[in-house]
């Protein structure tokens, strides 16, 4: 999810298209604080880890 938000970042930045840029945004955030709280310990979407 982080290397998905990361990458429509980056397209959202070079076209110019400020939706992509937003989900991107919305993606990489998400993404981190899944990582977050995988690490810690929590289970996440029924996981006990989240890559």
């Amino acid at each position: 999810m982080i290397a998905l938000g990361i990458i429509l970042l980056v397209i959202g930045f070079l076209t110019g298209i400020s939706i992509l840029w937003t989900l991107g945004i919305i993606l990489a955030v998400v993404g981190a604080v899944f990582w977050v709280m995988g690490s810690m310990g929590h289970a996440v979407a029924g996981r006990r880890h989240y890559w």
